[in-house]
């Protein structure tokens, strides 16, 4: 590739992605484990095969009936106008920067968080810089007053709870950041993870805050990974500029049946997500009894560490056909919740990778 005109910002860089070794247990990308109910299933194929008659014609692209959808799952008096869905919240999240940041502009987060992040800013050419968290993984507000004040963000993005921590922020957290923030940008906060979370959601706030965009989608609680649906709720200014910067026809029309016929059956779709938090209070509490350190989470994942030499640990994890994530947390490792059954083996397998090293002298 030395011949093509890369941008230089490109040169020498990877695709992102997880590993994708297709081992007995996948606990690294912080899936639901649960398939959506055959029934459920059954539906959405019906409601598909009724549009396939019609795929010589583009979908709607305002998505109208998929946003009403998803202003009646969220409630809290929200129109379809305050709400934009693409493809994943990756989309998303490269839309806003697309409408608010690029060159000259910069994003702000707070580190460790989300991979994905610089690699948003970098593909829309926008700087990207973090600020640290504290020791406990929340927000610094005064080290990020100071780097807000000294130089002012367009974007600024923090989720919640936080990827690879499962650190919720709370709603006067919120406020704060809207405040510091506002005057020169927008903030957004991702809540990927909010239904498996006890912590208020940010949507409660957006009455009050109007450069406030919350982030969510269908791919975490729903199960519905393989979908690719995200979505912005927000004003309806911020989402007009949205609309200014999407492709033409993003969502196809067979994403747009399917996500609309899977918020009519929500309940069934969530009814995991219990299960799932009940698994990883209890993977959390045998971990601690172990002598394993564990960030507080609200997610569906867990982070643990120091473990020593993760790498180590999580290569010999493999071995066992357990896949964990590496993340960016010095010698700590993210473990996500599967079944009952995927978490009997991830303990089983970390018992055998780590308990002999522990009773050497």
């Amino acid at each position: 590739m030395s011949d093509l005109p890369l941008r230089a910002e490109l040169v020498g860089e990877a695709p992102y992605g997880a590993p994708t070794d297709p081992l007995p247990v996948r606990l690294n990308v912080n899936e639901n484990p649960y398939p959506p109910p055959a029934q459920v299933v059954h539906l959405m194929a019906g409601e598909v095969a009724a549009v396939l008659g019609d795929l010589n014609r583009y979908p709607d692209r305002e998505a109208l009936g998929l946003r009403t959808a998803l202003a009646g799952y969220l409630g809290r008096g929200l129109g379809a106008e305050r709400i934009w869905p693409a493809n994943g919240s990756n989309e998303v999240m490269q839309q806003i920067l697309s409408a608010f940041a690029g060159p000259g502009r910069s994003m702000l987060s707070f580190a460790p968080t989300y991979s994905m992040y610089p690699v948003y800013a970098r593909d829309t050419m926008t700087r990207y810089r973090t600020e640290p968290r504290t020791a406990d993984h929340r927000i610094d507000f005064a080290g990020a007053q100071r780097s807000i004040a000294a130089d002012p963000p367009s974007v600024t993005v923090v989720a919640s709870p936080n990827n690879p921590t499962g650190t919720p922020l709370g709603l006067d957290e919120v406020r704060r950041l809207h405040e510091l923030v506002s005057g020169s940008g927008v903030l957004v906060v991702d809540e990927a993870y909010a239904e498996f979370s006890d912590e208020p959601s940010a949507l409660h706030l957006l009455d009050g805050l109007d450069r406030l965009i919350v982030v969510r989608t269908l791919s975490k609680a729903f199960g519905l990974a393989g979908l690719r649906v995200g979505y912005a709720v927000t004003s309806p200014e911020i989402v007009d500029a949205l609309r200014i910067v999407r492709l033409p026809y993003h969502l196809s029309a067979t994403t747009q049946i399917v996500a609309t016929t899977a918020l009519r059956y929500a309940e069934e779709l969530l009814a995991p997500v219990a299960e799932v938090v009940a698994e990883r209070q209890r993977q959390a509490a045998w971990l601690r009894e172990h002598g394993v350190e564990v960030a507080d989470s609200q997610a569906n994942f867990l982070l643990i560490g120091p473990l020593g030499d993760s790498h180590d640990v999580f290569t010999r994890l493999q071995q066992h056909g357990v896949l964990v994530r590496e993340t960016g947390v010095p010698a700590c490792l993210r473990v996500s919740i599967g079944t009952p059954e995927e978490n009997e083996a991830f303990r089983r397998a970390f018992s055998a990778v780590t308990e002999p090293r522990r009773e050497t002298p």
